[in-house]
């Protein structure tokens, strides 16, 4: 048996404990400023892989035509390579329309591989009723100056948690996460084989279907099939993209990958239901806000058709404005010409994250991505919040470059 002999600690070794922490303050408080000059890399890299903001110059406009779209080619305003990206992700454009500034986030269609050369691409195509989107498409030219955040999302290929094989749902402009997971698997930034199923009404409105085929000539690990909708034409699946259609496509295991609008959405929840995958192997790009809020089950009636008052106080300021029942808070704030942090409009990134001090909002379920501390502590996700009375809000300062 070993024997171990254990002092007791004395009373000034208890006491020299307890002051610890103040001594430290008192060396640290006493020492003379110092400004710090080192240039670390890690740093350096940290500054160019996740930079708060980025500052972009249009330097092309294509025009799609018949596809009612065009891709804005940005380069850095800076003369510098942009913040590299994960194919699928997006960013976040702040823009001034009028008054008002207001954010929207774009799936990339650029390859990561061109970020490093100084360029990045969105795609913007007209929408009913997108305010945003038909600014850009109107006045948006080449040498107008933005900013915007790097790469953000989740919407990307991950070895350790998707299959090999991918089959990509994309509905219109919904292509184009995946035109940039093709372009990168082409150039050998990602490796894996894509099968994109791209649901168009026409064969005139298919986004990027030369592009497309130019990588599916040289690379066999990118395969598209074109859905058409309005149109039976050789060569051409027709119809919607339904279970039995990506079950004739998908080779064991695959992942599903799904990009579109939220009609696309709501029938393909329905459709992978019967494919019987794991939770994990289906993915869903960010949906957006529900459009047609007062139409949930749950939506208060008494709030239908109202406008109630806002107080916003950001800092020291404070302003008195109105909101719509069928609007969320951050759009009745931006169009009061407020500047509030956002970026994905979709309730998940959380970067609009805004406390209520008074007052009652609606979010839809399928946009509530909170913490259950925030839910606890009355914080809101603005663009996913909707004012059902008068509310009094504490809005974060916003950079806006």
């Amino acid at each position: 048996m070993v024997k171990v002999k254990i002092g007791m600690i004395g009373a000034l070794d208890m006491l020299k404990f307890k002051n610890m922490s103040k001594v430290r303050e008192d060396a640290i408080q006493a020492a003379e400023p110092k400004e710090i000059t080192a240039n670390f890399a890690i740093n350096n890299n940290a500054h160019l892989l996740h930079p708060d903001y980025q500052k972009l110059i249009v330097a092309e406009v294509i025009d799609h035509g018949a596809a009612d779209a065009k891709t804005f080619v940005f380069r850095s305003a800076e003369n510098k390579p942009l913040a590299y990206f994960r194919a699928g992700q997006y960013i976040s454009l702040k823009l001034k329309i009028g008054d008002s500034y207001v954010s929207r986030p774009y799936s990339i269609s650029s390859s990561p591989k061109e970020a490093l050369q100084g360029k990045i691409s969105v795609t913007v195509r007209n929408v009913k009723d997108g305010f945003a989107a038909e600014w850009m498409l109107q006045n948006l030219k080449e040498g107008d100056e933005l900013t915007a955040s790097s790469g953000l999302g989740n919407f990307y290929y991950e070895d350790l948690r998707d299959s090999k094989n991918v089959i990509a749902l994309a509905g219109g402009s919904g292509i184009t996460p995946f035109l940039s997971m093709a372009k990168a698997i082409a150039e050998g930034t990602e490796d894996f084989n894509l099968t994109i199923l791209y649901g168009s009404n026409t064969e005139e409105q298919i986004l990027f279907k030369k592009e497309l085929e130019e990588i599916t000539d040289k690379c066999d690990k990118v395969k598209v099939v074109h859905v058409l909708s309005n149109e039976e034409k050789e060569g051409y699946e027709h119809g919607f993209i339904t279970s039995d259609l990506i079950l004739k496509y998908a080779a064991e295991p695959y992942s599903v990958f799904v990009c579109g609008p939220e009609a696309m959405y709501r029938f393909l929840k329905e459709e992978l239901k019967k494919l019987y995958l794991e939770r994990r192997s289906i993915r869903f790009e960010m949906l957006g806000v529900t459009k047609h809020v007062s139409d949930s089950k749950d939506y208060p009636a008494e709030a239908i058709g109202k406008t109630f008052t806002l107080t916003i106080r950001q800092g020291t300021q404070e302003w008195t404005i109105p909101a719509r029942a069928d609007e969320s808070v951050l759009v009745a704030i931006e169009r009061a010409g407020i500047i509030a942090p956002s970026r994905c409009r979709s309730g998940e990134c959380g970067w609009c994250r805004t406390k209520v001090l008074k007052g009652s909002y609606y979010a839809p379920a399928e946009n509530e991505f909170r913490r259950y501390s925030d839910k606890v502590h009355n914080y809101i996700h603005a663009c996913s919040s909707f004012p059902v009375s008068d509310m009094e809000l504490e809005v974060p300062n916003e950079y806006i470059g």
